[in-house]
């Protein structure tokens, strides 16, 4: 058996695929090391940039005290929320949450991977259809395996094809859910909101919007792309995680009372597993309540992704999207490990994303930018990465 092992590690190996951990140290800000190199990481999801701010840590920890050190501050719940891990601290947040979305209820989960293995399967059985945007995120497929429900998954982005399925297939199904992301987290670019509430409605389906890449980052109050465009009271669950721009972990949906409740009693992932720690509760309500007037932030990090776009263009490099997440597609994946070697070279931590997490012959750059990022930090990006591109591509066709 150890040598089937070996082979497939061999074959991801000689593919350009094999995957390995890599621990980083030393982050201040934006900046990190690697290997005893200072660089600048592109390769991370904290959006805002609070996961690197030693201030705002050391200002959450000045409210420990004697009496709320376990909890506020502790470091275990010891079990699952229905059981003994619920907490007044874990429903605050969801109250606050319900509240800035302006919908009955919140539930929280461990991680937005929990939230959707575990939303779909509660809701759905097997008189139901699910009908999912093909880039969807790989927790979400993943959900769908786990659900008794019917699943199609239509185009990226093709509403014609979403709307064909439900006017051939709604009848014969006692719920229809449609399922989207609202920005795309390896291709930076975002839904038709207002297309899939039209669609919603007019087929009398159910909205599950995964809005991981986009709280923090969208609307007045970094509620999301829903908040942003005016119809996060037509997307019937709507989920959102902490583990991105809001520096922390766990997950949570907004939805009616009825759909909280059969969560509560049937998301086995949420049933089955310990609760957050104390501490990580209160740090994600601590961001929550900041991150509401960091329009600032907001507005800097767009402005950034404009410019660095637009200087990428001007060196012939085609990229995509509109978010801070720009996807350079490099295309066979051991000319993107390579290239990201050289680029960690020149002082960028960038590491190449491939398939299975992309479709075949599109292993690309992923650039992440985050708004503790000034121009000066990217500036001399395009440039070498227009020259790295070329070099590493000679040296291929050369046979190096």
């Amino acid at each position: 058996m150890s040598g089937e092992f070996q082979q497939r590690l061999q074959l991801l190996h000689d593919q350009g695929r094999l995957r390995q951990l890599r621990p980083l140290s030393g982050r201040r800000g934006c900046r990190v090391q690697y290997q005893g190199q200072d660089l600048l990481n592109l390769t991370s999801n904290d959006y805002l940039g609070l996961a690197g701010d030693m201030a705002l840590a050391e200002h959450f920890y000045q409210g420990l005290e004697a009496g709320n050190l376990l909890a506020e501050y502790g470091l275990g719940a010891a079990s699952s929320r229905l059981l003994a891990g619920d907490s007044d601290l874990a429903h605050s947040l969801e109250d606050e949450l319900a509240t800035a979305y302006g919908r009955p209820t919140a539930l929280l989960f461990n991680s937005g991977y929990h939230a959707n293995i575990g939303i779909l399967p509660a809701l759905l059985g097997k008189n139901d259809l699910i009908l999912s945007d093909k880039l969807n995120h790989a927790s979400i497929h993943d959900g769908l395996r786990l659900c008794r429900a019917t699943h199609k998954r239509f185009a990226h982005r093709d509403y014609e094809q979403l709307e064909s399925f439900l006017a051939s297939h709604r009848h014969r199904y006692e719920q229809v859910i449609i399922v989207s992301e609202s920005v795309f987290s390896m291709d930076g670019d975002s839904a038709d909101l207002p297309r899939l509430v039209s669609l919603k409605k007019k087929y009398d389906a159910l909205l599950y919007l995964d809005e991981a890449h986009a709280v923090g980052l969208y609307g007045g109050k970094g509620l999301g792309k829903a908040e942003e465009e005016g119809v996060g009271a037509d997307v019937d669950l709507l989920m959102g995680t902490f583990g991105k721009a809001f520096a922390s972990i766990g997950a949570f949906v907004v939805c009616s009372r009825e759909i909280h409740d059969i969560l509560v009693n049937f998301s086995r992932s949420l049933i089955f597993t310990t609760a957050l720690p104390p501490v990580v509760v209160n740090w994600s309500r601590h961001i929550f309540r900041l991150q509401q007037g960091m329009g600032e932030q907001r507005r800097h990090l767009a402005g950034l992704s404009r410019q660095l776009r637009l200087a990428l263009e001007k060196q012939g490099l085609a990229t995509a999207g509109d978010a801070n997440i720009i996807p350079l597609i490099i295309g066979a994946d051991q000319e993107a490990v390579r290239l990201a070697e050289r680029m960690r070279e020149q002082g960028f931590l960038i590491f190449p994303v491939r398939p299975p997490a992309v479709p075949e012959g599109t292993a690309r750059f992923r650039l992440s930018l985050t708004a503790d990022m000034q121009w000066s930090d990217l500036a001399a990006l395009p440039e070498i990465f227009g020259r790295e591109r070329a070099a590493n591509r000679s040296g291929a066709g050369a046979g190096v």
